[in-house]
Formats: C-alpha cells, sequence, structure tokens
C-alpha cells in the first residue's frame, strides 16, 4: 500500500510542479527565454532524480527478490510519471514560445495540447518518434534529448540489468 500511495503522490506533485511552473510564466515573474532555461533546469533536476529513484528501486527489488512482473509494473508505473513530467515540460516550453515545436495546430486549446504533448513525450519515451511533431528551438531540442537520455539508461540500463542483477545476487548468497 505504501508503494501505491507514493506512487500517487508523485503523480501529484509532478502536476503540481507543471502547474506552479506554468503559474509562474503566467504571472510574468520571468521572461520567455528565462523560462526556457528555468524549464530545462527543472528538467534536469527532475532527470538526475527518476535516474536515481529509479536505481534505487532497481536494487531493493533485486534484494527483496521481487517477481519480474511487480518490478515490471512498477518500471512501467515510473515510465509513466517520466512520460508526464516531460509532456508537462514540452506543454510550458510551447505556452513560453508557440514556435518551440513544429507541427503542433495553434488552435489546439489547453486539453488538446497536453494531449498532444504526453504523444509525443511517449514516443520519445519509446524510441518511436513519427516525426509529426519536432523540436524547433534549443531549449525543446535540450528537453527532448533530456528525456530520450532518460529513456535509453532507464529502458537499456535498468530493466536489462534487472534480471542479471537478481541472478547475480542469488549467486552471491549461495
Amino acid at each position: 500500500m505504501t508503494n501505491l500511495r507514493n506512487n500517487v503522490l508523485e503523480y501529484v506533485a509532478i502536476l503540481l510542479l507543471g502547474l506552479l511552473a506554468r503559474w509562474v510564466f503566467v504571472q510574468g515573474w520571468i521572461s520567455g527565454n528565462w523560462f526556457a532555461v528555468f524549464v530545462i533546469v527543472l528538467s534536469l533536476v527532475k532527470t538526475s532524480w527518476f535516474v536515481l529513484e529509479n536505481s534505487q528501486q532497481l536494487i531493493r527489488a533485486t534484494a527483496q527478490n521481487l517477481p519480474y512482473h511487480r518490478f515490471l509494473f512498477l518500471m512501467v508505473t515510473n515510465m509513466s510519471q517520466i512520460a508526464l513530467s516531460y509532456a508537462i515540460d514540452f506543454y510550458c516550453l510551447y505556452r513560453a514560445n508557440a514556435q518551440s515545436f513544429s507541427g503542433i495546430d495553434p488552435a489546439l486549446g489547453h486539453y488538446e495540447l497536453m494531449f498532444e504533448f504526453g504523444y509525443f513525450s511517449v514516443l520519445n519515451f519509446s524510441f518511436f518518434g513519427y516525426g509529426d511533431i519536432t523540436p524547433a528551438t534549443i531549449p525543446a531540442k535540450i528537453t527532448v534529448l533530456t528525456e530520450i537520455v532518460l529513456a535509453f539508461l532507464t529502458v537499456i540500463f535498468i530493466l536489462s540489468d534487472f534480471i542479471s542483477l537478481k541472478e547475480s545476487l542469488q549467486k552471491k548468497k549461495q
């Protein structure tokens, strides 16, 4: 139950952080360029946190001999949090500068934009990237690259190493 509560709290924290970032920009406290820098720094901090959290969960899961299907559920939860987090980052960049991404219909409302950036984030994270939405500014490209690096670290190192790490820990115990 603690894991479920923690995961729900993490989703809420991601949403609140995104709303706070957007609110700061809407209030006019930060110009568009500085807001883009703020979003990049925020995405780098979140990326570091996600790598640390995923690594810790990998170590705990192997030490507790967590069944693979439960570990996969845990990683899917983390991946959805990452995708949501970056969707919010992309949305904020677009709201600060509509030229940040090409392929976005300027007539879309808030919810449609969030869907578009959620779609874009999932495609980036899964390495599909159809190319219908592309980053067009340096801040957008940096943020997209950050998500792709995080996806690579998550998928390649964490998921693929779970079984081998689990086996090596079991051999140590014997």
